[in-house]
């Protein structure tokens, strides 16, 4: 069976950054199961594994364009401190924000003076490119119920995000 839309897909993978430092890996754990054609993946990977079958291997370099995005200094921002209450903040700390339309963004915190802290809403990964040695492990048709929602459920049947 080739990997098309509506099928749900399972991928052992490995991320790397152009200095071939290990970003993220499925090695060790459970694959990385998702529902093709629905944007559950990065686009850059997503195309690249279109066609592919059981068994298959790629490694592929995806721009930021297809990945993370570019990064958009616009979202560099400087908060109060006293903002996060009394915890103790360190840079590389993330922290779920809802943004201006509502949505929840991630923010990771990337300086922290004594009354300030700046704050990063980019993707950590955004802007770079990103290396993926990946292996396709399972192809199957995806049931009506993850069609309907959008994503693959777990073999449990709980929703991984």
């Amino acid at each position: 069976m080739k990997i098309e839309a509506n099928k749900v897909v399972s991928i052992d993978y490995t991320l790397k950054d152009d200095n071939g430092n290990i970003v993220d890996t499925s090695q060790g754990g459970e694959p990385l199961v998702y529902l093709h054609g629905a944007n559950n993946i990065i686009p850059g990977l997503e195309s690249e594994l279109d066609g592919k079958s059981i068994g298959e291997k790629i490694s592929v370099r995806v721009p930021p364009e297809q990945a993370y995005g570019v990064r958009d200094e616009s979202k560099q921002q400087s908060v109060p401190r006293n903002m996060f209450g009394d915890e103790e903040i360190k840079v590389g700390d993330q922290y779920h924000a809802a943004g201006p339309d509502g949505r929840h963004i991630t923010v990771t915190v990337v300086g922290v003076t004594g009354d300030g802290v700046t704050v990063d809403a980019n993707h950590p990964l955004a802007g770079y490119h990103l290396n993926f040695d990946v292996k396709v492990v399972d192809v199957r048709d995806a049931t009506q119920e993850e069609l309907h929602h959008g994503h693959a459920h777990g073999p449990d049947g709980h929703h991984h995000h």
